[in-house]
This record gives structure tokens, sequence and C-alpha cells, in this order.
């Protein structure tokens, strides 16, 4: 059929002129029907669906987890199997390239949907850290005053600890691999299974300790009281780390199964694994190739410690502690590596006031 017969011919005065056009109209009016009554009642192709094909594949994603995750909650002897460990990252990984899935797709997805999904992520993160805590049980917060334990207080003194840090304060550049060296610096180096405390200009002592370092430290608990201006933690595992106000920066470096409580105006951690950060910060705690770390408000106390955090303006708590940087997750959806301690896993408040064992 010719276009030209879709259109009236050019006689206005003829009647046959004017059925033919209606007819015409009618007949197209039909095809168009027919058309979409076509559309509504075919099946939907998925590999042509956007929004189809990819809340197929999250499902598919989301079940596998889910699966995985119940197999090995029914582990037999969970703590004669080495492969748990491994199994329960490989799902966490599965969860970030989930999380990476939604942040791909969020700006074609309905809003309805991506919500829908970030809340099912969560609900995933929630999942396995309960089947962490059941098959991989975390070691219970407890303070302790170790009186068998030798407390160290003197300076040990080394000539250089190279420490990592980041040159560039924008979390969308990459850190460079400059090293710090803290010459003869005081510290704690080097020690294991022991109470460590320090307390700052205290006593006779009336020089002000600008750097303190705690490196190479394995099942130690360290009691930092007082005001220092600077902090480097680097290589310690399975200990607790309490801290007083640091007027400057505290930076820590390849840590694992540790605690750790401190305030400071800039707080910045790198290579932790498995960790938990109770901190009070002036700006936004920063964390970089970590995983597995939580973090909860400062919940420290010794005596005068509430004249030191006024002293080095950290006096009120600020809420940062809950806002996590972490330098490479540059998503729009919350980092994988780091979450919130849950409330009834919190110790409470901890007193470090140095007690002697004698009295």
């Amino acid at each position: 059929m010719e276009e030209d017969d879709y259109l009236p011919k050019p006689d206005p005065n003829s009647d046959h002129s004017d059925s033919t056009l209606q007819r015409k109209h009618a007949a197209m009016i039909k095809r168009l029907s027919n058309i979409h009554q076509y559309r509504l009642t075919r099946k939907p192709d998925p590999e042509s669906n956007s929004t189809s094909s990819f809340l197929s594949r999250f499902s598919k994603s989301k079940s596998s987890i889910e699966s995985t995750l119940s197999q090995i909650r029914q582990t037999p002897d969970p703590h004669s199997n080495p492969t748990l460990k491994s199994e329960l990252d490989n799902v966490s990984m599965s969860i970030a390239d989930l999380e990476k899935l939604v942040a791909e797709n969020t700006f074609s997805l309905p809003s309805y949907e991506v919500r829908t999904c970030l809340k099912t992520i969560t609900d995933l993160k929630q999942f396995v850290e309960q089947v962490t805590g059941e098959v991989i049980p975390r070691k219970k917060f407890l303070f302790k005053n170790k009186s068998t334990k030798k407390i160290t207080t003197q300076n040990d003194i080394i000539s250089e600890v190279p420490i990592r840090v980041e040159n560039n304060n924008s979390p969308n550049a990459e850190s460079k691999n400059s090293v710090f060296r803290v010459l003869d610096s005081p510290g704690f180096r080097g020690k294991e299974n022991e109470v460590l405390v320090k307390e700052f200009n205290k006593g006779n002592d009336n020089e002000e300790i600008r750097e303190f370092v705690l490196s190479d430290l394995t099942g130690c608990e360290v009691k930092l009281m007082g005001c220092v201006r600077a902090l480097f933690v680097h290589k310690l595992i399975d200990c607790k780390v309490y801290v007083g106000p640091v007027f400057g920066s505290v930076l820590i470096e390849e840590v694992t199964n540790c605690v750790f409580m401190m305030a400071s105006h800039q707080i910045r951690i790198h290579q932790a694994k498995r960790c938990d950060f109770y901190l009070r910060a002036r700006s936004r705690p920063i964390i970089e190739d970590s995983n597995g770390v939580r973090f909860a408000p400062y919940c420290l106390k010794y005596d005068g410690i509430e004249k030191d955090l006024e002293e080095a303006n950290l006096g009120e708590e600020t809420g940062n502690w809950s806002n996590v940087d972490d330098f490479k997750w540059l998503r729009i959806v919350q980092s994988p590596n780091w979450s919130i301690l849950p409330e009834n896993e919190r110790p409470g408040t901890v007193d470090i006031s140095y007690r002697d064992p004698k009295v």
C-alpha cells in the first residue's frame, strides 16, 4: 500500500472520499491497537531487559552466598577445618562483587530496586558476621590487670623505625609509599605478652614527649595516659592498646586481631585485619588496604582524662568514629571493609587508672 493511500483525496464535495478516509482511519487505529496488545501479552526477553537481567543476576548471586554460608554454618567440627577462614573470605569477596554490581547499575535501575538491593547486601554482611562468630569466635574483650606480668615503664629507644604514611589528604589520590623515620623516639618495641604502661607529663619529668612508637608487639596490653603529640603504631598482633588524647596524628600500620582505644585529631589506619577501634577524632578516620575492621565510640577512662581531653581539644564527642573513609573504596555505596561494632559487643567504660597490685 502506498503512502498516498492513507491520505484523503482532494475532492471536498465527494461523500465517497469522506467514507474512504474514515475506513482507512479506522483500519489504522485497529492495526495500532493490535500492535499494542501484542506488546502487552508477549513474554519479556530477560536479555533485552536490563532491569530484569540485573535482578536475575543479583538473585542468583544472593542465593549462592546464602547457600555457602549455610553450608559453612553446618560444618561438623569448624575448629579442625583449616579452609573455613578462606571460604569466609571468598564469601566476603562475593558480597563486595555484588555491591560493585549494584554501584555500576545504580543510574539505570529504579530507585526502589537500588534500595532493596543495598538492604539485601547489608543483611548478607550481617549474616557473614554471624556465621564467622559461630565458627571462628572472636576472643572475648576482657580487661584484666595482669599483676603477675612485668610492667615496663622505661622508654626503649632505637635509631630508626620505618612507618609508612600518606602524603596526600585527598581520598581520591593514591597514597605515596614514602617512609616516615622516627629518629630516637621513645616507645615500646619488640615485646611479647607484657603489660606496657607510660604516663606522659607526670611526676618530675617535665620534658614533653612529642612522638611515641609502638612497634613489633605481640599479645601485649599497652596503657598510655596523658597527652602526646603523635603516635606511630607498627606491626602489632593480638594486642590491646589504650591511649589518652593525641594532639596531632595517629598512624597505624600492619595490625592484626587488635583492639585500639584512642582519641586524636587525625587517625590513619593501613593494613589492619580483624581489629576493633574505639575512637574519638576531630576528622574522619581513614583506612586503606584493611578489612574486617569495626568501629565504636571512645570509652576510655583514667584519673585526669577529662582534663587531658579538654587540653587536646578533644573534650566533645564529634561522631566521626562512624564516618570512616576507605581510600580503596571510592564508590557511592558503603565500603565492605569496615562496619559498626554492635553495641552488645562493646565493653562499656574501660578504666586503665594505674593501681599498685601490692595495695
